[in-house]
């Protein structure tokens, strides 16, 4: 069980922070991006894996055929990590603008909000949030919000290690997800409070996921993050994405990477889109 653990955590172990860091990031040249997307073709060929994520969800194509029972509401499952990844994973909706190559190991990639901000939302941020050594989130940054839920009896916790229990060992996964854009301002949406959780009706819930943001699009995929761009993820997720964009206070971003449940202290990495047909479910419109 403690393997199956580690091998699930290591799709979120690795990490990216905000645009401001960016500039301090080789970018890599479009071959590399070719290179690593032939590999995952060629490590995932032929061997059963089943359709992948992240995925644009304005495209309904695909060809994997490997099926697997969608996941129960996330209202009937246990809610059991959250986590953010800097940018957008998927595209699609209010989040279509490609940031870049990056520098290939998801440093300085993704989508981003495809909006307008005002010069007050945009307003630099005194303090550093969730800095490390690749930078810090700034307002105009876009993040992509994973709320993760699971059939097992457990409480939310760090990492995916959380979602899984002693007693079940194959949960079925949902993450809910919503991608929201940081702004330098007071009154926007609070990320504490849309992270709140509690218990309803007997399962551990996120009671504030954003029910404004467009009907989720929900498709077949699997665990995401840069330790995937040439390897074939194996475990089967049930996705649900928001196409809207809503807008997040940097403030209350920093004041929850100072104090969460989850551990959560800076952004996750983007894996490289997954535009292969083969390793994508056909979405059911």
């Amino acid at each position: 069980m403690e393997k199956t653990k580690s091998m699930i955590c290591s799709t979120f172990a690795l990490l990216i922070l905000g645009s401001a860091a960016y500039a301090g990031i080789e970018t890599v040249g479009d071959n590399v991006i070719a290179t690593q997307r032939a590999k995952l073709a060629d490590t995932t060929k032929g061997k059963g894996f089943g359709p992948q994520s992240p995925r644009d969800i304005g495209s309904a194509a695909g060809n994997n055929a490997r099926t697997f029972g969608a996941a129960p509401s996330y209202k009937e499952m246990n809610l059991c990590n959250i986590h953010f990844h800097e940018n957008a994973e998927h595209k699609g909706g209010e989040f279509s603008k490609y940031a870049g190559n990056g520098d290939g190991k998801g440093y300085g990639t993704g989508f981003v909000y495809s909006g307008k901000l005002t010069s007050a939302e945009l307003a630099p941020y005194e303090r550093k949030v969730g800095a490390t050594e690749h930078g810090d989130l700034a307002p105009g940054d876009t993040i992509e919000l994973h709320y993760v839920h699971t059939t097992a009896k457990v409480s939310p916790g760090p990492t995916l290690g959380a979602c899984l229990s002693d007693a079940i060992k194959n949960p079925q996964l949902r993450v809910e997800t919503q991608v929201y854009v940081v702004v330098n301002d007071e009154t926007a949406l609070d990320f504490v409070e849309l992270t709140k959780h509690d218990v309803v009706n007997g399962v551990h819930q996120a009671i504030n996921i954003p029910d404004n943001t467009g009907t989720p699009v929900q498709y077949d995929g699997s665990t995401t993050g840069p330790s995937y761009n040439e390897t074939g993820s194996p475990l089967q997720v049930s996705w649900s994405v928001r196409p809207k964009v809503a807008k997040v206070g940097i403030s209350s971003i920093e004041a929850w990477l100072n104090d969460n449940v989850f551990d959560e202290d800076h952004a996750h990495g983007v894996r490289n889109l997954v535009i292969n047909p083969d390793l994508l479910s056909k979405i059911q419109q």
